[in-house]
């Protein structure tokens, strides 16, 4: 809890009870349905909620976005967003039932009042989106496909409306097809912890 503080002192105190509870909840979920690796729930902090954190060094979104986590596990980058961005309505969605239930659990009982998830694909759903976040699901471009047509143009952020991405690795091949409109930051700059050296944050305008 103590990293998370360390880049965002100014939570709220609701916030720090919310981001404190973190742990106790994924590790008591995590026993019955496992939606974080055996090995990462001790590093749960860094790994999964400092890293969906990564997002928000590169956007504070607005005030009424309206946010869409593809393929998002147990809620990552999604809940730690949602408690970041109250103000900022979210969307979960994975494919697998039981990693929904975990989410729908985790959100209530945070009262986390910005958060719907539901078991469905992107392509599946009918609204539409200022974002997309998502992290490590797919290639870029296979991202791309499952949400053509979800996200709005325009946009009232700072960033245009778009996709944003958290990668690992080498992602040169992935993105070379995308073109110079795709921005990209090592979350090493944002973040000193060693667990982030490769990583990064990607983001592709609609």
């Amino acid at each position: 809890m103590e990293v998370i503080l360390k880049y965002f002192p100014e939570l709220t105190t609701q916030q720090r009870q919310q981001f404190g509870m973190l742990q106790e909840l994924y590790s008591d979920w995590n026993a019955k349905i496992n939606v974080v690796s055996r090995k990462d729930i001790d590093k749960l902090y860094i790994h999964h909620v400092l890293h969906s954190l990564a997002i928000a060094r590169v956007i504070s979104f607005a005030k009424g976005t309206r946010v869409l986590d593809v393929g998002t596990g147990g809620g990552f980058p999604g809940i730690p967003l949602a408690i970041l961005f109250p103000a900022v309505s979210f969307t979960l969605v994975d494919s697998i039932g039981k990693k929904i239930t975990v989410v729908n659990e985790v959100s209530s009982s945070l009262q986390l009042a910005n958060v719907v998830a539901q078991k469905a694909r992107a392509e599946e759903l009918k609204d539409t989106f200022d974002f997309v976040v998502t992290r490590a699901v797919a290639p870029m471009p296979t991202i791309m496909g499952w949400v053509r047509g979800k996200v709005k143009p325009g946009g009232f952020n700072h960033l245009p409306n778009g996709i944003i991405a958290l990668k690992g690795g080498d992602i040169r091949a992935e993105l070379a097809p995308l073109g110079k409109a795709v921005q990209r930051w090592k979350i090493s700059d944002l973040f000193e912890e060693e667990y982030f050296e490769e990583k990064k944050v990607v983001f592709v305008p609609r």
